[in-house]
This record gives structure tokens, C-alpha cells and sequence, in this order.
């Protein structure tokens, strides 16, 4: 699977009493398909993942698949701390043509697989995932959240699996990516289909490809009761190749510009879950070759950046969303709704970059 582009984490929409409000969900998939963006990932961090129990991360990967346009890359969050909660989730996301499977390393008994445990109990883990999962693997660092970093050497020795694809590194340091790409560079390169025109080929798009080509095209009036029907003809009619290495997504907006310089293939950013266009400009600027473009889209997301996602993260997400038409409403409890004044700040920070 191509990874290439600007990946919005999104959030996950509750009501005030906490059940998953699955209707607000649909709305905003259905707005960030309208958007360039290349795909969305679903159930992150920023889309609560741990708050869920099993039957609400079904339902929301459910319903995500079902909403979203189906050129859009897909990828589900399907982290649990154990290996055999993890496939569970890993087979429902395949059954639902997601395009991989996002795999935060396990956290809760990190003194056990942290840092000082070496690296054989993240190699184990992940290349159990890798050797049974239907859908290709993109590892997942987020040591802010964990306290657990995966080693360079683990993820260059993960990066050899056939079916581990990349990476999402959510350290926030630019020296963390440019050392990733380094230790990644001599992978060996995978052939993965695209479209004509060199972007990614979901499964959903092969499906409705398939669908369409059994299906006739006209549907009789007698079966409708009215008019004869045009049938949507298929998506894609031709397929290409590409050949990719090992992909490494930066998960931080306020380096995006440098990560891709460095030679990052895009970025699964939380703060494009309130300003995805905005993200998505500096990718176009820089896949363009107009630097001075893409510095100057750049400057204007780092400070909404650091005020929105780094310092008040979750809610403060939530709040942008509610000011750029995306639902985002109030977080699981314990995590708490802005103040007004935390609210008045995250509107300042995001003046520019209204839709």
C-alpha cells in the first residue's frame, strides 16, 4: 500500500453523555473525503482508541469504512496490550477493506518490553502481528503517550518483514525521522499497485471496480418501479506499479515541512484533524517543488500547531474542529472539555486557518 500525502487522525465524536455519536462520525468522514488529503486514520490517539471498548472500535471502524469515499486510504488503529486482542481487531479492519492496520507498541507493562528490555519482545510482537494479519502493518511510536519508544534497530529489523510496511513516528523530533529514514534506507523495495496516475489504490476502489463489472448497465424499470438507472461505471480501468521502500510518516505538524525534506513519505497528523487543507498545502507546496511556498504554509500551522495539539491536545483538537465545520464536542472523562479561556486561546491560534 502507498503511503504518501497527508493522513488526518481523526477524532472520535461523543455525545455529552458519552455514547459514540456515530451520526457526527459519518459527517465528518464524509467532509475530510471532499478534502486532498490522501486517506484518514482512524482510532489513534486522537481518536481516543483507549477510551473504547471492543464493540464501540468495531462500530466506529464500521461505520468510518462505510462513509468514506473509497479513494481515500484507510487506516485502523487496532492496538490492544496483547497480541491476540490485537489480530481480533486487525481481521475486523480487513473484513471492512481497510488498507492497514496502525499498531501502537504495547505500553502498560513497559518496564518488561521498554527500552531497558531490549529488543526481542517488540520483534516478537510485531512479527506475530505481520506473519497473521491480512492487511499490510505501519508500527507506531508515540512515547509521549507510552513511554515506550521502539529502538532504531528494532524498527530497521521490522522493516525486512514482507508485510511491515512503515512507520508512524509521533516523537516529534526531526533528528528521531531523519535517523528512522536512514536506518530504513537499504530495505528492500516493494512493488504496490496505484492508479494511473500514481496514487494509492485502495482495496474499496478494486472492489467497487469488481462490483461494477458484473453488474449491468441499466437496471429495468420493472425492478425500480420508474425510470431506467445509469449504473456508476468502475472506478479505476487500469492499474499501474510503483516501487516503494520502507515509508516514514512524520506524526508532527509543526515539523511536517522538514520531515518531508528528510525524506518522510507524508504524515498522519492529529492538528489535520481541524485543518486538513491547511496541512495538506505545505504537502502539495513542497511535492511541487516551490519552497517558498512551502515555508510559508509551513510557518502558518507551527504556532496553531503548538497551541492546539501539542499543549491542549485532545480537546483542544476537538474545540478547532468544532470552529473549522468538522463535530468534535467534549472528550471522554477523565480527559476534560476546555475552559473558555483555554477555548478564546484555541480560537486566536486558529484565526488563519479557518475553513
Amino acid at each position: 500500500m502507498l503511503l504518501e500525502g497527508i493522513f488526518p487522525a481523526i477524532t472520535t465524536p461523543f455525545y455529552p453523555d458519552s455514547r459514540l455519536y456515530l451520526r457526527k462520525l459519518e459527517h465528518n468522514v464524509e467532509r475530510y473525503s471532499r478534502t486532498p488529503c490522501a486517506g484518514l486514520t482512524v482510532l489513534g490517539s486522537t481518536g481516543e482508541a483507549v477510551m473504547l471498548g471492543d464493540d464501540e472500535t468495531r462500530d466506529v471502524l464500521r461505520h468510518v469504512a462505510n462513509a468514506a469515499a473509497p479513494a481515500k486510504v484507510l487506516l485502523a488503529g487496532v492496538a490492544r496490550e496483547s497480541l491476540t486482542e490485537t489480530l481480533r481487531l486487525a481481521e475486523y479492519a480487513a473484513e471492512h477493506q481497510y488498507d492497514a492496520v496502525l499498531v501502537r507498541t504495547p505500553s502498560y507493562y513497559a518496564p518488561s518490553y521498554g527500552l531497558n528490555a531490549g529488543a526481542a519482545p517488540m520483534l516478537t510482537y510485531y512479527r506475530a502481528i505481520a506473519d497473521r494479519s491480512a492487511l499490510p502493518v505501519v508500527l507506531y511510536s508515540i512515547p509521549r503517550f507510552t513511554n515506550v519508544e521502539l529502538p532504531l534497530d528494532a524498527v530497521a529489523e521490522l522493516a525486512q518483514h514482507p508485510n511491515i510496511i512503515g512507520i508512524k513516528d509521533s516523537s516529534g523530533s526531526l533528528e528521531r525521522i531523519q535517523a528512522l529514514i536512514a536506518a530504513t534506507r537499504n530495505v528492500p523495495r516493494r512493488s504496490v499497485l496505484v492508479t494511473p496516475v500514481f496514487t494509492a489504490l485502495t482495496g474499496r476502489m478494486m472492489m467497487a471496480d469488481a462490483q461494477a463489472a458484473v453488474m449491468p448497465d441499466f437496471v429495468s424499470a420493472d425492478v425500480l418501479g420508474g425510470p431506467p438507472v445509469m449504473v456508476a461505471p468502475p472506478m479505476v480501468k487500469t492499474m499501474r506499479k510503483k516501487e516503494v521502500g520502507f515509508q516514514v510518516l512524520s506524526g508532527s505538524a509543526e515539523t511536517l515541512l522538514s520531515a518531508l525534506e528528510a525524506g518522510a513519505s507524508g504524515a498522519v497528523l492529529a492538528f489535520a484533524s481541524a485543518a486538513p487543507q491547511a496541512c495538506q498545502e505545505v504537502y502539495t507546496a513542497w511535492k511541487e517543488n516551490d519552497p517558498v511556498v512551502a515555508r510559508e504554509k509551513q510557518r502558518r500551522l507551527v504556532e496553531a500547531a503548538r497551541v492546539v495539539a501539542s499543549k491542549y491536545s485532545i480537546p483542544g483538537l476537538k474545540h478547532a474542529c468544532d470552529l473549522n465545520g468538522y463535530y468534535g464536542g467534549v472528550p471522554r472523562i477523565p480527559l476534560l472539555p476546555l475552559t473558555a479561556d483555554q477555548q478564546a486561546e484555541v480560537a486566536a491560534a486558529m484565526t488563519d486557518l479557518r475553513n
